[in-house]
């Protein structure tokens, strides 16, 4: 399920992290090739991902509107601006906007997501048109869709033996939220049709069955879904299919598939991965999947972060998801993207030199971090005026690193100028967070400084600044 809701509730105990300053052992930094990427490609939750005309589109969970992320390459998707393609005022749907998801229907962009007036119960499911055949609008405000005078949440169409149909979640039977899947016929992009069918699914859980999207293969329709809720570590995907040619409004035609079929992966720090989308390779020759997961196993809706992998196909002819992939895994990216040049510093990568980190004063380093941080291991220190420079040549650099209970206020700057304030706090430990994202720079070299403040979120239990991973581009 979807829920925006203050940073975090749970609070944990964790242990501060201290000793003496350890030197790290001297390496090459490791240089990219243009056609590798790491995830996450974005920093929201319940992602929509398509390749269209030369560019990717993302759209994710905002809370009080819809935006758009593109870029031409996997590789820069993470740092590409928002584009904001609506806003609400209609205060009966302006708030717990959910799940946005395209569809291109003849010369126009449809986009299908959920909201409410504030009070969950009264989440319905709305549809936006574009004005014109690009992804990025100017959409307008088409309709309501499939409203059944109930909870409804996560539509989205399908189309099964030229049909169209309406996929969503729904009240299941005796049990409250969105425990059902619905199926309705639709006439138009924008308009549902007759009476609905519920379809039976299952998911190893009663909490949820929730966010349905399609995959198509030889004539068969794959109806994949999340089950349990996405706040636990055990949030995941199951499966339905439908033969070419049978009825799907008929609930016994839908195949009910052994699951889960995508599921959490603590050797790789990834729990929670569910509520996706497909997409295919920029060629056509890949299909891959677009999901959120987090870096955390705690009971949380907080830092859900939107990754993609690639997936392949059993001899039977279903689709084989695979395990997902830690979050700084280096992939190669989908045939036919253009690629772009990047490179990834870790902390370790000490030196003076370029895409290496010069450190002064006294800091910690250490493996106790584990599948939270990017290659294991992430540096820290609490020490006022104690800094890391990052030496690299670009025209944009990321900060990933742990946010914890322990950690404190880091001054962050670009070629020495202004010092940005950055909260390393978290009532949890998370580590391969978007700490923060440099405006677009000239084309050369430059310096990220990282400096403790000493000062700390009056939340917190001490001034700890961790370093953890630097993307270049």
């Amino acid at each position: 399920m979807t829920f925006v809701r203050p940073l975090l509730t749970v609070v944990l105990t964790a242990l501060l992290l201290t000793g003496t300053a350890s030197a790290a052992e001297p390496r090459e930094p490791e240089v990219v090739m243009a056609q590798s990427f790491r995830n996450p490609v974005n920093a929201g939750a319940d992602p929509s991902l398509m390749f269209y005309n030369g560019k990717y589109y993302v759209a994710t969970t905002t809370g009080d509107h819809i935006g758009i992320w593109s870029s031409p390459s996997l590789a820069t998707l993470l740092v590409a601006p928002e584009t904001v393609v609506y806003r609400e005022t209609d205060p009966s749907r302006n708030t717990q906007m959910w799940a946005p998801a395209f569809r291109h229907v003849g010369n126009r962009w449809y986009v299908y997501y959920t909201a409410s007036d504030g009070v969950d119960a009264n989440h319905r499911m709305y549809v936006l048109e574009s004005a014109g055949d690009d992804p990025l609008g100017p959409y307008t405000f088409k309709a309501k869709i499939a409203d059944f005078g109930e909870y409804a949440i996560d539509g989205e169409p399908i189309t099964h033996n030229g049909q169209q149909y309406f996929v969503w979640a729904g009240p299941g039977r005796g049990m409250g939220g969105p425990a059902q899947l619905y199926i309705v016929r639709m006439s138009n992009p924008w308009t549902a049709t007759g009476a609905r069918v519920a379809i039976p699914a299952s998911g190893g859980c009663t909490e949820v069955r929730e966010g349905p999207t399609p995959l198509y293969r030889n004539g068969r329709t794959f109806l994949t879904y999340s089950t349990c809720d996405t706040g636990k570590p055990d949030y995941q995907l199951w499966m339905k299919s439908i033969a070419n040619g049978a009825d799907p409004m008929v609930a016994s035609n839908w195949v009910q598939h052994a699951g889960p079929i995508f599921s959490r992966n603590d050797p790789t720090g990834v729990w929670g991965p569910g509520h996706h989308s497909f997409f295919t390779s920029p060629d056509g020759t890949e299909d891959w999947i677009a999901y959120h997961g987090k870096n955390t196993s705690t009971y949380t809706y907080a830092f859900r972060t939107s990754r993609v992998q690639k997936i392949s196909w059993n001899a039977d002819g279903t689709p084989n998801l695979g395990r997902p992939l830690a979050a700084g895994a280096t992939q190669t990216l989908p045939s036919g993207d253009p690629g772009a040049p990047t490179s990834v510093i870790n902390d370790t990568d000490t030196g003076t030199g370029l895409n290496q980190i010069e450190y002064a004063g006294t800091w910690n380093s250490g493996s106790g971090c584990g599948t939270q941080c990017f290659w294991g291991n992430d540096h820290w220190t609490g020490i006022a005026n104690a800094s890391a420079a990052i030496r690299f040549n670009g025209t944009k650099v990321a900060l990933l690193s742990v946010l914890d209970v322990g950690n404190g206020i880091a001054a962050i700057s670009i070629d020495g100028g202004p010092e940005q304030r950055v909260d390393y706090y978290s009532s949890i430990r998370v580590g391969e967070q978007l700490i923060y994202v440099s405006p677009t720079l000239a084309p050369g070299p430059h310096t990220l400084k990282i400096r403790v403040t000493g000062d700390k979120n009056p939340a917190s239990t001490s001034t700890q600044v961790s370093l953890d991973r630097i993307e270049i581009y």
